[in-house]
């Protein structure tokens, strides 16, 4: 098949539906598909390149949000034979790109992967997108059970992503790493930041030695104080995360990584939706989950004093998380596209 992607960022950006986006259409060449992704050229990167047999194109969009997407739909119009050429069309997030092709193109197989939300409370605008996105689509991907109850989405399937698993995976003792964290995600409101380093402050008037590394970047990088290791953006975070005790982590991708890396992961919400976005998941009874930084300082403190019981929880979500492959993730992709012709 030849498929189409349409993702807002794409490789070398970094974050959780780049890589989704990545994972999913480097297995799809392997598999013989030939696979084309349509991004947003917001660096000084090639319009046309080909990576890992992908052939990626960007779309100039300049800094005007208003006038964006007139540029992409001529881009689109320009480049339409993209679009003739697919079997499939595959939106991810991003379908108003592919709103009016949808009616020169009527027969087209497209799709849509919903992931994450825009923000709390949701506008009704967000919530009218998501609706139209999958009226007009010819099936659907949520990431996360909480779509359906929050958007009023109706999923062909359910995914939380995906995770590359070794079982051969060493990581250092507890020993080493014992009064240690990291934070995975971007530093804004949406991942509750503010959160964990006020919870970092109340641990260590418990444990002074308590080590906080940040591997993220965003707004309120400018809250970071000197006695917390800031790595910023890190390309392959999941192959740093052995190093630490505990990861800190409020979206999917991070807390799979995690998992895979049998750590435990400590997850905060402000918020109701927040709360379902977590609590909702398969995976909520192996993580702690709290609504403060009290509560996650406790948690921390009650995980130190008591590693065996840690240790079951980290376990109980390594065997579950080693089913939730990036392999699968892709043959779920398949099974949608096929079972719509």
């Amino acid at each position: 098949m030849k498929i189409l992607f349409l993702s807002r960022l794409f490789y070398p950006h970094i974050g959780g539906v780049e890589k989704h986006v990545m994972e999913i259409s480097r297995l799809l060449v392997e598999k013989g598909h030939q696979v084309s992704v349509v991004t947003e050229e917001l660096k000084k990167l090639p319009e046309h390149e080909v990576f890992n047999s992908i052939e990626v194109y960007r779309i100039p969009v300049g800094k005007n949000e208003w006038f964006k997407k007139f540029i992409i739909w001529k881009w689109f119009w320009t480049n339409r034979k993209l679009i003739e050429d697919a079997d499939i069309v595959h939106c991810h997030d991003v379908f108003f790109w592919y709103l009016p092709f949808r009616f020169l193109f009527p027969f087209k197989k497209v799709f849509t992967t919903f992931h994450g939300y825009e923000g709390y409370p949701l506008k009704p605008k967000d919530i009218l997108v998501h609706k139209l996105s999958e009226k007009l689509s010819n099936g659907n991907i949520c990431i996360g059970d909480f779509i359906q109850r929050w958007y009023g989405t109706k999923p062909t399937y359910v995914s939380y992503g995906g995770v590359n698993v070794s079982e051969k995976r060493k990581a250092k003792s507890e020993k080493q790493v014992e009064r240690s964290a990291v934070f995975v995600g971007r530093l804004d409101e949406q991942t509750g930041f503010l959160t964990y380093l006020e919870a970092v402050k109340k641990i260590r008037e418990k444990f002074p030695d308590f080590k906080f590394t940040v591997f993220g970047d965003g707004k309120l990088r400018n809250k970071i104080n000197k006695d917390i290791d800031f790595r910023g953006l890190v390309e392959n975070p999941e192959k740093e995360l052995p190093k630490f005790n505990f990861i800190f982590a409020s979206r999917y991708l991070s807390i799979l990584e995690a998992m895979a890396a049998k750590r435990s992961v400590l997850a905060v919400y402000d918020n109701p939706l927040k709360k379902d976005y977590l609590k909702m998941s398969p995976f909520a009874d192996y993580i702690s989950i709290s609504d403060s930084s009290e509560g996650l300082a406790k948690n921390v403190e009650y995980f130190l004093k008591n590693p065996k019981e840690k240790e079951k929880l980290t376990n109980k979500a390594f065997e579950w998380v080693k089913k939730q492959s990036w392999g699968n993730l892709s043959n779920v992709c398949i099974n949608l596209w096929q079972r719509s012709k």
